[in-house]
């Protein structure tokens, strides 16, 4: 077992597969819609099986945001880019949650992102990502992210401004 939560647990079964145990269906078909859905995306794992109460996923190997804000102490203007995608994506994919927790925000080997447990990817609707807000205010970083997003995205700054 690499992780548990109160929806699951999370096997690694091979080098590069995990396998998410819920305990209820419900979650279960939530997290598999959006996984499904997600497939067309760089942001998601792979999926590759799935059955009653289980899914068999990428294995990302890596560090989530939050780890990585602890270690930096800052966030750079590339990674800002980085997360702006993974937001812009949330929205392309149709998903009416553009938000998500630091912790489920993972950086690869390549310092990309994929994001893990979408189970309120349709049920929950924020326009501003206070979760992600939340995450970097526990380090400090709001700020210096919003400063950047000001520097990229002016409209989308003004936006979140506005609605918070």
């Amino acid at each position: 077992m690499i992780g548990d939560g109160k929806d699951g647990e999370i096997y690694k079964v091979a080098d590069d597969k995990v396998v998410k145990y819920f305990f209820k269906e419900e979650t279960h078909q939530r997290e598999l819609e959006a996984m499904q859905i997600g497939q067309t995306s760089s942001i998601m794992p792979r999926l590759y099986e799935f059955g009653d109460n289980y899914i068999v996923m990428e294995f990302v190997k890596g560090i989530s945001l939050a780890r990585h804000m602890k270690r930096q102490g800052q966030i750079d203007e590339d990674m800002t880019k980085k997360i702006l995608f993974v937001l812009d994506e949330f929205k392309r994919l149709g998903f009416t949650r553009w938000d998500t927790e630091v912790r489920h925000m993972l950086m690869n080997e390549e310092g990309e992102f994929k994001v893990i447990d979408h189970k309120r990817a349709f049920t929950s609707d924020s326009p501003v990502p206070t979760k992600l807000f939340k995450g970097m205010k526990k380090f400090g970083l709001t700020g210096e992210f919003l400063e950047h997003v000001k520097n990229l995205n002016p409209e989308l700054h003004y936006a979140w401004k506005k609605l918070k």
